[in-house]
């Protein structure tokens, strides 16, 4: 459903109007028209609503212009009042000071097709919804912002897990520096205990010779 008619005018005087269905939108605006401009000014700017019906009718009076849209009563305010401020902005900026003393219809046949063309981007574009829109951003940038901490910290479980690995090999490379050592150290020493082994072994085996040659342990015949 969403906006399903849209007017612009100027105090009582449509300037133009469009409707996307077939009714009595446009005697309803114009009798809305003529409630708001009674015992007023018609430069006080104001956003009012009416209900008739299951429709809503949404007015935006500024700088005495006023953009009336109706709408489905379930398509809520904040789509509709930002309509009528886009068609606002557009319907100034198109026309300027033409507007104040334009007779009625006078820009129904080129601005009708621009009611008509916004109307439908605001019923039926997501985007047209801003704070929607603002919404689907935060969320995009939340996710993006979850994603980039999510990999900081599995970065940061894999960097725990290299000093970990790298500790753990320090470790390793001291235990086995002190084993190496250790090694040497008892290769060192067994070579020691084998070295004076075999020199004990020579020397009974040169006493057992002389004691032979001398007969008898003490050498007596060898110290003649």
């Amino acid at each position: 459903m969403g906006i399903l008619y849209g007017m612009v005018a100027r105090g009582l005087v449509v300037l133009a109007e469009f409707s996307a269905i077939q009714g009595n939108a446009s005697v309803i605006a114009k009798q809305i028209l003529n409630k708001i401009n009674q015992g007023t000014d018609n430069y006080i700017d104001s956003n009012v609503s009416f209900s008739h019906d299951r429709y809503v009718f949404h007015v935006k009076r500024t700088d005495g212009l006023t953009v009336l849209c109706m709408a489905d009563d379930a398509f809520g305010r904040r789509i509709p009042f930002a309509f009528l401020e886009d068609i606002h902005t557009r319907f100034v900026k198109t026309y300027a000071r033409a507007i104040l003393s334009a007779p009625a219809y006078a820009m129904n046949d080129e601005f009708s097709r621009i009611l008509n063309q916004q109307m439908d981007y605001y019923s039926n574009d997501p985007n047209a919804d801003r704070c929607n829109r603002l919404k689907g951003e935060m969320t995009q940038v939340r996710t993006i912002m979850i994603d980039n901490i999510e990999k900081v910290l599995e970065r940061g479980g894999r960097l725990e897990m290299l000093v970990e690995k790298t500790s753990a090999m320090n470790n390793n490379a001291i235990r086995f520096k002190s084993q190496s050592r250790r090694y040497k150290n008892n290769l060192w020493w067994r070579n020691v205990r084998l070295t004076v082994a075999l020199i004990l072994i020579f020397v009974i085996v040169i006493y057992i010779m002389l004691a032979f040659i001398c007969h008898g342990p003490l050498l007596a015949s060898c110290w003649r």
